[in-house]
Parts: C-alpha cells; structure tokens; sequence
C-alpha cells in the first residue's frame, strides 16, 4: 500500500504572480488619482495661505511636525503624487535650511525606497534573472551596469533632467541591492534638495512682497556648474574603465 503524498498547498503561479504586482498597481492606481484630485492643495498657493498657521502649529508641537512632515513626504513619493517640489520649499519654509534639508532628503529616500521595494518584488527579480541568464546585448547591458551601479546610480540621482521616479525604477529592474540603492539616494539627492530647501527657507520675504519662488534656480549658471562637475565626477570612473577597456583590446 502506498502513501498519499501531502496535497501541494503552494499558490498558483499566475496568482502568486498577482499578488507580487499588488503593491505596484496600487502605487500606479493612487498616484492616477493623486494626479487629478490632489494637484490644487498640493500647490504653492495653499502654502502661502496656510502659512500661519502652519507656523502656529510648529511653534507649539516642533517634534509632532517634524515627524508628519517627514511622514507626509514619504507617501508623496511613494505614491508618486504632485507637489513634491512644494514639499521640499516647505520644509525649508518650515524648519530653514538645516535641518529642513535633513527632513526633505529623509524623506525622499524612504519614499524612493517603498517604490523600489515594490517595484523589485513585482517585477525586478524576475527581469534581473532573465538579463543575467539572456545572451547578446541584453546581458552586456545588464554587466555594464553591474561593473558600474555606484556610478551610475550617483550619476541619475545628479542629472536634474532625470525624473525622480525613473531613477527609482531602474534600479529595481536591473538588480541593485536596497543598501547601495538606499545610500547613493541619499547623498545622490542632496545638492538639489539643498538648492530648493534654501529657496524655501527665503519663502518669508516671498510672502512678503507677494511674489512666487523661482523654482528654475537649479537651472541658473552658478548653481547648474557645481551639479555638472558632481556628475562629471561621478561618470569619471565609467570614462576610466571604458578607456582601460579599449587599451586592453
């Protein structure tokens, strides 16, 4: 008489599959929404009325602040909603330049963090899997950027013209490990948050006469070099490895 092996209690690949890109979708479907419904509170001018009070507020509960600020932040950008850039002038508006950038650079990098987590989950791995073990020019792809993560991930973090939002993603499609991914956000995004959050600890005197921040700043000459030269310095040891590469050749 033979034994009846265990029933396979182990989900359906296609369901599993599902269940994996929930995360994704759902960040998808919010920021959708988010993009239709959220758009006019999330503005500069809601800022500027609101501006006492929020004053008020931070005055008489500076830690309680501080942490829904920081909280805020996160799902602004785990949801991929607009108003970033205001959250970023608030915080300086709010808390001056240091340590607004502090509070705006932590909170960045965790929201940066939940997409790439739910980006790996739902679809990295198995993309990564499938470059590593592909053939051609997939696989050279994805060992250049191997020999390269450090970087390049400081490089998309750098270039203004690189969408917040892309430079989570990629990450998570092409196998970073979260601590690198984690630490190059981190410093990666600290000259530009620096920029803004200085613009918006001046936001007083902008209040005061009435007028609008200039959020092309980052753009000005004498703010765009020093960025420039960062990601130079940051592409210099591709440069590097490309040239030793072709002398080898």
């Amino acid at each position: 008489m033979t034994q009846d092996s265990p029933p396979d209690t182990s989900p359906a690949p296609g369901k599993s599959g599902w269940l994996r890109r929930l995360p994704l979708i759902a960040i998808a479907l919010i920021a959708l929404v988010g993009a239709f419904t959220l758009r006019d509170y999330l503005s500069f001018e809601t800022l500027a009325q609101n501006r006492e009070r929020l004053i008020a507020f931070r005055d008489a509960n500076y830690a309680l602040t501080a942490g829904a600020f920081v909280a805020a932040y996160v799902l602004i950008v785990a949801f991929s909603l607009p108003g970033a850039t205001i959250a970023t002038l608030t915080g300086g508006f709010l808390f001056a330049t240091f340590p607004g950038v502090l509070f705006n650079v932590t909170g960045a990098t965790l929201g940066a963090i939940a997409i790439f987590l739910a980006a790996r989950w739902g679809l990295g791995e198995r993309l990564a899997a499938r470059m590593e073990s592909g053939e051609g020019t997939v696989k050279r792809i994805k060992a250049g950027i191997d020999e390269n993560q450090w970087s390049m991930l400081f490089l998309i973090r750098l270039v203004p013209a690189v969408p917040f939002f892309v430079a989570n993603l990629v990450p998570a499609l092409v196998g970073v490990p979260l601590l690198r991914f984690a630490v190059s956000t981190f410093i990666g995004i600290i000259p530009g948050a620096l920029v803004y959050t200085s613009v918006g600890a001046g936001l007083g005197e902008v209040f005061a006469r009435g007028e609008t921040p200039n959020l092309g700043i980052i753009f000005e000459p004498h703010i765009l070099l020093p960025i420039l030269g960062l990601c130079a310095l940051a592409a210099l040891p591709i440069v590097l490895k490309a040239v030793r590469g072709k002398k080898g050749v």
